[in-house]
């Protein structure tokens, strides 16, 4: 059917050109003095002809006219194409550990006229590895752009390479820059704040930056809880001065903190050195009772409150229970030395030192033995704590 339609036409062709070979029609053009007389056939061919080759003079004059913008852009693309190139290599070394290239390739980027923000920011971290910290502060100096995209990648990078020289006060200052300047703080920015505190031990910041990670879902629940026992452990163990403070402190703690065994065990520490055993005895016990731990046992026996007896009862009542605790068997021996109980101080570090001997064990009993006029045995009990330090 294809062929058929092309043999139709060319036969109408040869049609048409017979039919017009023989048009007795013709055309006069006259300008005095001048008469010329074409065919129709002839004119038509001719008036088709001009008007071809108008047409591509029109066209060469304008391909002419903006070929200099044609060449500009050819030149522009050849030189976009070679600046992704030289920043696809500085990235590749960068990622690959090779930062003296790295910082090599995007400073002669820059050297060549590229604007690219990119560069400045990678030349700026390579040379940062490298320990360059001059040369790393001029690259950050030119990556001083203008877009919000440009200052993020800057105060980002200024911060990071602050809380790595450990100056959270610097990575601080710069992370308020950042947020001054209009700039929504996403979460790597608030993970590098988090950092920042907690080398500047701004624990109750730390609370408030993990609460707005929270917020964002950018943490996982472990991780934040974990977080926030560290962040209150750290502000109990702060507390060495000011005794209402640190009660103050206490009665704020969340509940579901207040007995897990390392915060108990700061917040015990604290009340005795400020003198509050009743208090710090009060919460070993209390923790104790909910919940068994050696370490905390250990420190009942360094909290001597007003009635030492009745802590010796309550630690005999836990001994039923825990029987082969050598710490607490050791708490029990300070708490019989206190109370000039010789003998069962002596047993019961003696028991401790049966089931785990120990450098606290020994040397007590050193003391004892001294106190009671053993001189050989003190000696032989400082030896073995010597041995066991």
């Amino acid at each position: 059917m294809k062929y058929l339609f092309w043999i139709l036409l060319l036969f109408s062709a040869a049609v048409a050109l017979a039919t017009a070979a023989h048009n007795p029609s013709y055309v006069l053009l006259v300008y005095p003095p001048y008469r010329v007389e074409l065919s129709l056939t002839l004119f038509v061919v001719l008036y088709l002809l001009s008007f071809i080759l108008g047409y591509s003079m029109i066209r060469l004059t304008l391909a002419a006219i903006k070929l200099p913008s044609y060449v500009r852009k050819y030149r522009l693309d050849r030189a976009q194409v070679k600046a992704r190139n030289i920043l696809d290599e500085a990235l590749s070394a960068f990622f690959e550990g090779r930062y003296a290239a790295a910082e090599k390739l995007s400073a002669q980027a820059m050297a060549k006229g590229d604007t690219s923000a990119l560069h400045p920011i990678i030349a700026a971290r390579a040379a940062h590895e490298l320990r360059e910290f001059d040369k790393r502060d001029a690259y950050l100096a030119d990556a001083d752009g203008k877009t919000a995209g440009e200052t993020t990648m800057r105060l980002i990078a200024k911060t990071e390479f602050h809380l790595d020289q450990k100056q959270p006060q610097s990575a601080l200052s710069s992370l308020k820059e950042l947020s001054d300047s209009g700039i929504r703080k996403h979460a790597g920015a608030l993970n590098l704040e988090l950092k920042a505190q907690q080398q500047a031990r701004n624990w109750d910041a730390v609370l408030e930056v993990v609460a707005q990670l929270e917020k964002q879902k950018a943490i996982d629940q472990v991780a934040a809880e974990q977080l926030r026992q560290h962040a209150w452990l750290e502000k109990l163990r702060e507390q060495t001065q000011d005794l209402t403070t640190l009660r103050a402190l206490w009665k704020s703690l969340p509940s579901e903190f207040k007995y897990r065994n390392k915060i108990a065990a700061a917040a015990a520490v604290a009340f005795n050195r400020l003198g509050d055993s009743q208090s710090a005895m009060q919460l070993l016990g209390d923790s104790l009772n909910a919940q068994w731990n050696s370490e905390l046992a250990a420190l009942y026996g360094d909290c001597q409150s007003g009635n030492v007896i009745a802590q010796i009862e309550q630690a005999e009542k836990w001994l039923n229970q825990h029987k082969n605790d050598a710490k607490l068997l050791l708490a029990l021996g300070k708490l019989c030395l206190h109370q000039k109980l010789w003998g069962k101080a002596q047993s019961y570090l003696e028991a401790s030192n049966s089931v785990t001997p120990s450098h606290t064990a020994y040397n007590l009993l050193g003391q004892l033995a001294e106190r009671l006029g053993k001189h050989e045995d003190a000696l032989r009990h400082y030896q073995m704590a010597i041995k066991l330090e």
